[in-house]
């Protein structure tokens, strides 16, 4: 059972104690997702910062506010990245500019970020437009799409300058006065860390270990056969080795809970059951990926979710691909149609 021990989330620039010299803070974002939770951890020379938010006026603002007040004007000795993704990594190269901070991040994530701010796009490219064809994106959508500038991550990521400290598979990490085990999670972004606590039982999940809604799993042209699914239930299924119903686990987004053991079972199985639903699905006659959507969401999917969920579903399609369960059967308006 999943229980969340601290119900209210700390207003702007406060922060809630979660546990001894453990605050919990939240930046806000512009999407439906309207938060990241962040956390300070003290140590005796200052805070190790897990996770940032973006790169903003109001982002800068606010940190200069939790500086002044919750973290009581004491340095930031430390920043910890959980994965790449730009609500998280945002402001760590502000923080690496200005305080001096160390970077703790996997090598995976860090080059991944680094590679992907260097990589400003004023149009869409010619690989990545193909790839949307291809899920069966409308063509008016498409259109639209060829003729905005899309999201770059320079957009909201500070640069990330040269030197950063490795966290790897099993390592054993020294930061807020206790050690941590650091495990990889895989699916979401690849080489996530999370921490778990050898000194008492906190757990930092990252968006690894979400209490009531479940990461993305997406596929883009980058890597368009990639299995995000499949990496996704092995690591979920690895880190239920490491899970326990006392452990109160630290978020990226909504409230820190307790229940891991049961959160992972429910994580493995919600896609299983979607996996299950589309095999029947197409064995029933041939889809897009986007045509996938109503059999994956079971609601409507509108313009402001549209991407992710074209990522998501080309992540089932390609899951159950692989896996030789289904295989494309033809084209309609150059997207692939897919059938058992």
């Amino acid at each position: 059972m999943i229980r969340t021990p601290h119900p209210t989330p700390p207003a702007e620039s406060e922060a809630v104690t979660v546990a001894p010299g453990v605050l919990w803070m939240r930046l806000p974002l512009p999407m439906a997702l309207d938060h990241v939770n962040v956390y300070a951890l003290e140590d005796d020379e200052g805070w190790t910062i897990v996770d940032t938010g973006f790169d903003s006026r109001r982002g800068r603002a606010i940190w200069d506010g939790l500086r002044d007040g919750p973290l009581q004007g004491r340095p930031v000795r430390r920043v910890i990245g959980t994965h790449h993704h730009p609500d998280h990594i945002g402001l760590a190269g502000w923080f690496q500019d200005r305080d001096g901070a160390e970077l703790m991040i996997s090598r995976t994530a860090w080059l991944m970020a680094r590679m992907l701010i260097l990589d400003v796009q004023d149009a869409a490219s010619p690989q990545a437009l193909k790839f949307w064809r291809r899920a069966g994106m409308p063509a008016d959508l498409l259109a639209r799409r060829k003729a905005e500038r899309p999201f770059n991550f320079s957009d909201v990521v500070h640069p990330l300058p040269l030197g950063f400290t490795r966290l790897s598979e099993g390592d054993i990490a020294a930061f807020g006065r206790r050690r941590w085990r650091v495990a990889m999670g895989h699916g979401h972004a690849p080489c996530h860390a999370t921490f778990w606590s050898m000194d008492d039982n906190l757990v930092i999940g990252g968006d690894q270990l979400l209490p009531s809604i479940s990461p993305n799993l997406g596929v883009y042209a980058t890597e368009p056969l990639a299995d995000p699914v499949g990496e996704w239930l092995e690591s979920c299924t690895r880190l239920l080795g490491l899970a326990r119903d006392d452990q109160l686990v630290l978020p990226g987004h909504k409230l820190p809970f307790t229940g891991l053991p049961f959160r992972l079972s429910q994580l493995i199985q919600n896609h299983l059951t979607a996996l299950s639903r589309l095999t029947d699905a197409l064995a029933a006659g041939p889809r897009t990926a986007v045509g996938c959507f109503d059999v994956l969401f079971k609601r409507r999917i509108g313009d402001g979710e549209f991407g992710l969920a074209m990522v998501e579903a080309v992540a089932h399609v390609n899951h159950l691909y692989r896996a030789g369960v289904i295989r494309p059967v033809g084209e309609r308006d150059g997207a692939v149609l897919w059938g058992a």
